[in-house]
This record gives C-alpha cells, structure tokens and sequence, in this order.
C-alpha cells in the first residue's frame, strides 16, 4: 500500500462525506478507494468511518488521525515545493489568521496586488480578535498585536499600532467635550473585553511624563473591532481604537477626535508562526509581503512619528 496515497484518499472521503463522490473526484475507482482505506483501517488496528447506505461517519480516532493526515500531507507537500525548481513561484494552501480590523482595513483591500504575484496561492484568511492555537488549528501563520509571550511561537516584528480617543458628534453635542482623561469617569465609554478571557480592558493615556489608566464606566462591551468602531459611529459613547479604523471616519465627519494631547500605549505587530513547523515557500512570501504591506502604510510602519489623523479643518474646539 501507498501509505500517502492512501492518506490522500481518506481525507477526500472525509471531507466528501461519500466513497463515490471521493472516487469522482481523485478519478479512481470507488473499488480502488474503498480497498484503501480499509487496508488503512486493517494497517492502524482501528476503525475510522462508520459506513451505512445512506452516509459515511468519522469516528473519533479516524477524526484525530484526519488531522494528522492533513498535516502530514501538507509538510511534504511544502519539503517538495523548497527543493522544486518552481520555488519562486510558490503555490498550494495557506491559512492565515488575523485581528478583524487589520483583515478588513488592510490586508483585503491589498490582496489583488498579492494573488497578482503569487497567482498559485489560495489562501484561507481567518479574522478574529480572538488569539487562535496556530498548531491546534491548522494555521500556518497569523499577523497579531501586543506583546508575545508564546514561546512555542516564532515572531517577526513588522509594525506598530496606534490608538486614538473619539465620538460621535452628536455625542460630543449631547455630552460636551471631555478635557482630562478623569473627566471620561462621568461620561458614557465603549469598553472593549478580551476575547481570550473576558477581561474589560483599562483605558491607559500618556502625556508629557504623566500617565493615567483607568477602568471607565459604559452601557456596552464589545469584542470585535469592527464591531466597536460601529457602536462609536452610532453614539453609544467614546471609544477608543486603532487609528487606521478610525481616520477616514475623522476625515468625513463622523468622528470627532477626543483627548488629542493624550495618548495610549501603543502595540507592535507581528506575523508569527509555530517554531517547529517547516517554513515553507508560500509561508516566505507572505510574510515578506505582509512586511512590505506594514512598512508602506503611514499609520503602521515601524520606527516612523505618528501622523497626524486630523486634518487642520476638521479640529474641533473644546466645549
């Protein structure tokens, strides 16, 4: 028996739910499928589907040894791609995990100029704020904010994130304009909680040597970016967030910068990806091209002075 053969033809059964339809689609014959995975069966001394007329069932040890399939199948198929002459042109699966906001403001907008150049790749982009297990999940690598402290977990620095204090104008009309981190205590704020923990994060602010952090007080929490920057523009309160989700909002008017002289701790961003899993080619390229991405976006660059987000026009006086 071809052990990675038949691998090949069990994962395809599994994920067609159907000997027939994985015999459609690797073009054998059902036979030639059925005969394999029961020789993978007899091989392990363990059963792996649970066959009837009507469907086919993984059982819980042939749901374990699926994974270990995929990824197997996926290391040499990655040993191969190194040593092939075509490695400058890499191809195959990638799956990729990101925060939401930096999927949707950043990196999608920016894909055409990547499958332009790596037209072989199909990529699976995750996109949460919750911190996903690289090795659990299957992820080849993911871009994160905040500090690291993984250490089965390889890192490469490849920008900054800055944060900025905004509301709604009509919030702002409602409730006057804040002039001191305290004064948020007595207004309406958008908390944000950890998708890992549930925890409500503090609000920090620095300014001049002084430093302030607090827990403030506010009708919602959220934890999706995205998400929260919807429930600023819809005047549940002052929120704080990335600048990059929140600059074009500034732009046309419907945010209004708060606390301008403060501002928060900012985050580094890495791309990161297990320590033990071969760094194959199309891992390479994306990383490198994640890296061009960072280093030529204003808001996100490494080693370069914040922007201002605020056009001169659109600075509004405290009230």
């Amino acid at each position: 028996m071809n052990k990675l053969q038949a691998m090949e033809v069990f994962i395809q059964v599994v994920d067609c739910g159907s000997f027939t339809k994985a015999a459609e689609m690797l073009n054998l014959p059902k036979a030639t499928v059925s005969t394999l995975v029961q020789t993978l069966e007899s091989t392990l001394s363990v059963k792996l589907l649970h066959r009837t007329t009507r469907q086919v069932m993984i059982t819980s040890d042939g749901a374990a040894y699926y994974e270990r399939c995929v990824q197997i199948l996926s290391d040499v198929r990655d040993a191969e791609e190194s040593l092939s002459r075509h490695r400058l042109s890499p191809s195959g699966r990638l799956r990729v995990d990101s925060p939401t906001g930096l999927a949707s403001e950043i990196l999608i907008p920016a894909l055409p100029a990547f499958f332009e150049r790596y037209p072989d790749i199909t990529l699976e982009l995750g996109s949460t704020d919750r911190p996903v297990d690289l090795v659990e999940e299957g992820v080849d690598c993911a871009v994160r904010g905040g500090e690291l402290i993984d250490p089965n977990l390889i890192a490469r620095r490849i920008g900054v994130i800055n944060f900025m204090t905004c509301a709604s104008p009509d919030y702002i009309a409602r409730n006057g304009m804040p002039q001191h981190p305290r004064d948020l205590e007595r207004h309406r704020c958008v908390n944000y909680f950890s998708a890992k923990n549930g925890k409500i994060l503090n609000w920090d602010f620095t300014r001049d040597g002084e430093r302030i952090e607090v827990a403030l007080p506010g009708a919602i929490a959220l934890n999706d970016s995205n998400a929260y920057v919807q429930a600023g523009l819809a005047g549940l309160g002052v929120i704080m967030m990335t600048d990059y989700l929140l600059t074009a909002h500034i732009a046309a008017g419907r945010m209004v910068p708060v606390l301008q002289e403060w501002r928060s701790d900012p985050l580094p961003v890495h791309i990161v990806y297990p320590q033990n899993r071969h760094l194959s080619a199309k891992v390479r390229v994306f990383v490198e091209w994640v890296s061009e991405l960072f280093a030529a976006h204003p808001n996100l660059r490494l080693q370069t002075p914040r922007p201002s987000a605020v056009p001169a026009d659109l600075q509004l006086e405290t009230v």
